[in-house]
């Protein structure tokens, strides 16, 4: 995105997205029967993982806009070339390197035997295939968080088929209230595909369940968890974008006061899932508070768009460095933790006598390298990838 057409409020829920996915990956590393007083906040933010949902929505919203620009001023569609270049610059490079440390960390550290089994679940995250069946889910054992980047990519696929299908509508017919009812339709149509998708392929319960491993968990996990219903909350996001297009663009106080009010509501459904299990599922059985969080957030993201203060406030200087790395942020947290716990098993106070304090420690030492490492990933890596597309785009 270019600085120019920068939404406001993006890069603080980019940048809370990723600390709150980083901050749920801290938490599983502590007892949290051993955490006396800070107990109840913890088990709130051990729902960090709503983090992800946050992510879906808010690329959604943005990579729907300028199709939705497009649409409503009568032009042709975006050009898919320009599209895909763009994402496959901004995501493969950090995850295919991130992807293989995970695999050789797999085998080295972690001391996996080298089965074709391993190989092929590699093979399937190497090519975004790993979402489909819960052998595949996680696509390396050292690099847990990678399961959701394909899930995300096959919500890139599917953004311009939805899109295709409302600009096939005649322009005589093409107003604002039939594209956006149109869209409504879609995530209908993909919710009903989800649920199709979890009344057929439920998996066995043989070794089902996180005690059995990653594979284990996936069983655990699927079928809620797939990519339709994934899908929906993306196209949420999508759909934010074709309402935040509509408003007029000057900015009103109004918008400050719905946005913090959205934040508050959304915030406040971490707390309110403790009790339940993890992944917090909702309607359908789709994770992470759905519908509610998501459209929450999706609403928070429309109206800072148009805020006057409070976009301002949140998209400070340490929020909007945090966003420029937090896709290194999340494909490298895990392997940074995997690693220090497996060296030292004690260094997140497991078994020591203060395991408060030393969990502290340990995640101020991790927090840093997590840091170093999504940075090295963005200014060596990441960011000569998108300028190259950027660049090879502006040219056609």
């Amino acid at each position: 995105m270019q600085q120019q057409d920068r939404v406001a409020g993006a890069d603080f829920l980019r940048a809370a997205a990723c600390l709150l996915v980083l901050i749920h990956h801290l938490i599983l590393r502590v007892d949290l029967n051993r955490t006396e007083g800070l107990q109840p906040v913890l088990t709130a933010l051990r729902f960090g993982n709503f983090g992800v949902a946050i992510f879906f929505i808010l690329s959604g919203f943005l990579l729907a806009l300028p199709f939705w620009r497009s649409l409503d001023a009568g032009r042709a569609m975006p050009g898919l070339r320009t599209y895909v270049l763009r994402r496959a610059a901004r995501i493969v490079p950090g995850y295919w390197v991130a992807l293989t440390a995970g695999f050789v960390l797999s085998i080295t550290l972690l001391e996996h035997r080298l089965t074709p089994e391993l190989v092929l679940r590699y093979a399937s995250g190497l090519f975004f295939m790993s979402q489909w069946h819960w052998r595949t889910f996680f696509p390396v054992e050292g690099n847990g968080p990678l399961w959701s980047i394909s899930f995300e990519v096959t919500s890139y696929a599917l953004l311009p088929l939805g899109f295709l299908w409302l600009f096939a509508i005649p322009q005589g017919r093409r107003s604002a209230l039939v594209t956006r009812l149109a869209w409504l339709g879609i995530i209908a149509v993909t919710l009903l595909t989800h649920e199709t998708f979890r009344m057929l392929v439920p998996p066995n319960e043989i070794e089902r369940g996180w005690q059995y491993g990653m594979q284990g968990g996936a069983k655990e996990w699927i079928p809620n968890y797939n990519p339709f219903g994934f899908f929906a909350v993306f196209a949420l996001g999508a759909f934010a974008a074709g309402i935040q297009v509509m408003l007029p663009r000057k900015r009103r106080i109004r918008f400050d006061i719905a946005a913090l009010a959205c934040l508050v509501a959304a915030g406040l459904q971490l707390p309110l899932s403790a009790g339940g299990p993890w992944e917090a599922y909702g309607w359908l059985g789709i994770p992470y508070a759905f519908p509610l969080f998501p459209v929450m957030v999706a609403a928070a993201l429309v109206a800072l768009s148009r805020s006057v203060l409070l976009a301002t406030v949140l998209d400070n200087a340490l929020m909007r460095f945090t966003a420029t790395v937090s896709f290194g942020i999340y494909i490298w947290q895990d392997i940074v933790l995997t690693s220090m716990q497996t060296i030292s098993p004690a260094i997140f106070g497991i078994g020591e006598e203060k395991p408060l304090r030393d969990w502290f420690i340990g995640c101020t030492f991790a927090t840093a390298i997590v840091f170093l490492l999504a940075s090295l990933s963005y200014f060596a890596l990441e960011r000569a990838a998108i300028r190259w597309a950027a660049r090879i785009t502006r040219k056609n």
